[in-house]
């Protein structure tokens, strides 16, 4: 296990690295004579990319589908937590289907965003370096998580953050939690205020879930044979398992 990881990582490194010709040559022999299966450099480096382009895609594409957070409880938005009271109380009174309309809102909104992601993980895969590719080979199941919330969280902040703000807009939960906050104040003997940025707190929401959904792919395809579903992914990951 440990001498394959050492090629793989040698490969990644040297397919990795440009303009080196000598080094490819080296690192050829070295994947050629000690390597399971005589993997090449640009085998090791393009299976790891590919496996990265896999567990991406299917992340965004499992969340920007309808009820793609809402209908996973382990992802699914709910009311800010220093507005739960809230929440309850509604409830408690017979308001729980408009507590219900601005959680699928802001669930929707998630969903609408997700497929921002997906040009922002691809850039981070084509410009990695190779001492990327040796923390994420050498790392534990969430290497290339943590790899791609350190280089694309700003930019997925950046690029999530208006689209759901606009989708909070037209879905009308700006209304709704204005109607819910308006409500809730308006019960006697309220004295507890609410303030929340409702855009910023289904932002991160968004990421959160994204993140978690991503790092089950990248566990998915670190441990499971069938989730490779190239012969690529199978070649490079069955050297790492042998």
């Amino acid at each position: 296990m440990k001498k394959s990881i050492i090629v793989l990582s040698t490969g990644i490194i040297l397919g990795l690295s440009t303009g080196c010709d000598q080094l490819q040559q080296i690192g050829s022999e070295v994947l050629s004579s000690t390597a399971s299966g005589g993997l090449s450099v640009s085998e090791v480096a393009s299976g790891l990319k590919q496996a990265l382009q896999n567990g991406t895609g299917n992340a965004v594409s499992t969340l920007s589908k309808p009820g793609g957070y809402l209908n996973n409880q382990l992802l699914k938005i709910i009311f800010p937590p220093e507005a739960k009271f809230v929440s309850d109380k509604l409830n408690q009174i017979g308001m729980g289907n408009l507590v219900n309309n601005f959680t699928k809102s802001m669930n929707t909104a998630a969903e609408g965003a997700a497929v921002e992601a997906k040009p922002i993980f691809l850039n981070a895969i084509t410009s990695m370096s190779f001492q990327d590719a040796m923390g994420i080979l050498k790392g534990g199941d969430n290497a290339a998580t943590n790899y791609f919330k350190g280089k694309t969280m700003q930019q997925l902040v950046g690029a999530f953050s208006p689209k759901i703000k606009n989708s909070l807009d037209k879905n009308n939960t700006t209304k709704y939690w204005t109607d819910i906050t308006s409500t809730y104040n308006a019960i006697p003997l309220t004295n507890k205020k609410v303030e929340t940025d409702l855009s910023k707190y289904v932002t991160q929401k968004a990421l959160d879930g994204l993140f978690t959904t991503l790092a089950g792919e990248e566990k998915k395809i670190r441990d499971n044979p069938a989730a490779r579903t190239t012969e690529l992914l199978k070649k490079v990951f069955g050297s790492v398992d042998s």
